[in-house]
């Protein structure tokens, strides 16, 4: 398939994976965006937010617009790390332990009120966020591609919460905020009823080498020098800043450059600008970051007004 021909069928499975979650997610397109980033960039997705503003529809409706197998699991303080991962059962039939595999192994895990259950609970996910595998009974039992968690969390300070410690928060590509929506879009979702009436009946546009073939494609994008220059300011800034205890890692480094890609290939380029790197700063940084002072601690949008600061100072590549 010759260039342009790759970029005409890259556009449309896009343009198809767009509508279907527009469809019953109405009057976010910023937000679908960074869903389908996510996705391209073989990224896991927190969707942090209040309860009620479609956190867990957005995530639904993303999986059922993919032709992957889908597990959901409902977190909450009681659950064990068996509950995901799964457990060996003794069968009285063969005297062997059987192992009978948890809701991790599905290409799309939606972990719904992640922050809702115990930190113990929360790291059974770590090396499956990771390295794509989990280990059970000394064995490493890989997780099939494409593989996706998109995790659903209310603020930390609602009562029944767990803070998710940085090294969870590390491992998601990004966070999105859905925010409330305006009184059109919500007058439609009051008539229409989309996450009742709409969402299930929802059918797959995508299947499994659509969306292998999209994140390759994601991969492929250019990244100039002045780029990953411009990056690493960004990142380096952010270790220096004297209200923060907590800098970006290499890993938060390379997320953003993923990202960016991603962007490029979602406003149909085959190269990143700085507008994906500005655009994505948020998403990709602010849960990342740990503040040392009162002003920005706990504080999601003060930590999202200093990292607008940063992109004020420092210089954008021509």
């Amino acid at each position: 398939m010759d260039a342009p021909t790759l970029l005409s069928d890259t556009r449309e499975k896009l343009g198809l994976l767009r509508q279907n979650l527009q469809r019953v997610f109405f009057g976010k397109p910023e937000t679908v965006n960074e869903a389908l980033i996510g996705l391209l960039s073989r990224g896991h997705i927190l969707i942090d937010d209040v309860p009620g503003v479609g956190k867990t529809v957005l995530a639904r409706a993303l999986a059922r617009s993919i032709g992957c197998s889908f597990s959901r699991v409902q977190l909450t303080p009681d659950l064990l790390p068996s509950d995901i991962l799964g457990v060996s059962v003794y069968s009285d039939r063969t005297g062997e332990f059987d192992f009978k595999r948890g809701p991790i192994f599905a290409n799309i895990v939606l972990a719904d009120e992640i922050n809702r259950t115990t930190p113990r609970t929360q790291s059974a996910l770590l090396e499956a966020m990771n390295e794509s595998q989990v280990s059970v009974d000394g064995q490493s039992l890989p997780l099939e591609p494409p593989f996706l968690i998109i995790a659903t969390q209310n603020p930390f300070d609602f009562e029944g919460t767990y803070a998710l410690p940085e090294n969870q928060l590390d491992r998601f590509m990004l966070r999105i905020r859905i925010g409330y929506p305006d009184r059109e879009h919500e007058s439609r979702i009051l008539r229409e009823l989309p996450g009742r009436v709409d969402l299930d009946g929802l059918e797959p546009v995508l299947h499994a080498a659509d969306v292998l073939a999209l994140q390759e494609a994601a991969s492929a994008v250019r990244v100039d020098d002045r780029i990953v220059g411009y990056i690493l300011d960004l990142v380096e800034a952010t270790r220096r800043h004297d209200q923060l205890r907590v800098g970006i890692s290499p890993r938060g480094a390379l997320a953003l450059r993923c990202a960016a890609q991603a962007a490029a290939l979602l406003d149909d380029r085959d190269y990143v600008v700085p507008d994906d790197i500005k655009s994505l700063v948020v998403p990709v940084f602010a849960h990342r970051l740990g503040a040392n002072t009162h002003l920005y601690n706990g504080q999601a949008r003060g930590i999202e007004s200093l990292l607008a600061d940063l992109l004020a100072t420092i210089a954008v590549p021509g």
